[in-house]
């Protein structure tokens, strides 16, 4: 099985690779209201569908509700989202989180952290409907996400499939979910595939694409 799926790593490589490089381009190049995006897209995503979250960002960003919006504001626009009266709340209290003097400061912030993992810490410990599977997708998607992985259900069920794991828990507590990771990143070594490609390798077996 592994060599099969090293077989399929060698076929979409330069896809995974693009990808991410479009990761870190966008964050390096866009602005605050940029990479707030992208933390709003990962408060967003728990029990949702991604590409549905996608969708309600975009309309959000485009009305101007992202940015300036109440949670009432917001609900309209995010209907297709899991626990929309929650996240709505959620979005404007972030917002107001990383707004100085009246405007969205966030890049800052991020780059005042040297290591990676304490940076995913703080944004668990400290942004409302933020885990460890979500702080590291954002993670990942500002160009950052090499050594953090993102245990979602694709993630899992294919560490159950290639033997990574001996079981899929119920639910990710804190210590399961770093036991997990480091599982996930001595597989990653071992077959030489890195973390953040093996990532978006899992999951374009589950969804046939590579996407957010």
């Amino acid at each position: 099985m592994i060599k099969e799926l090293k077989k399929i790593y060698s076929g979409i490589k330069p896809v995974i690779v693009k990808r991410l490089q479009e990761f870190d381009r966008n964050y390096k190049k866009g602005n605050e209201k940029y990479v707030f995006g992208e933390l709003a897209f990962c408060i967003l995503t728990p029990q949702s569908k991604a590409k549905s979250c996608f969708k309600a960002l975009t309309d959000l960003i485009e009305n101007g509700i992202l940015y300036n919006g109440t949670p009432e504001e917001i609900e309209p626009f995010i209907r297709n989202v899991r626990f929309l009266k929650r996240k709505s709340q959620y979005l404007v209290i972030a917002r107001e989180q990383f707004t100085k003097k009246g405007s969205i400061k966030i890049k800052d912030f991020i780059e005042s952290f040297s290591d990676v993992f304490e940076l995913r810490q703080w944004i668990v410990d400290n942004v409302k409907g933020i885990g460890y599977k979500e702080s590291g997708h954002f993670i990942r998607n500002i160009g950052k996400g090499q050594k953090v992985t993102i245990l979602d259900r694709h993630i899992l069920k294919n560490l159950l499939k290639y033997n990574v794991i001996d079981e899929i828990p119920k639910t990710l507590t804190k210590k399961n979910y770093l036991e997990i990771e480091k599982l996930m990143l001595e597989f990653s070594k071992k077959i030489n595939i890195p973390a953040d490609h093996l990532d978006l390798l899992f999951w374009y077996l589950e969804a046939g694409e590579v996407f957010k």
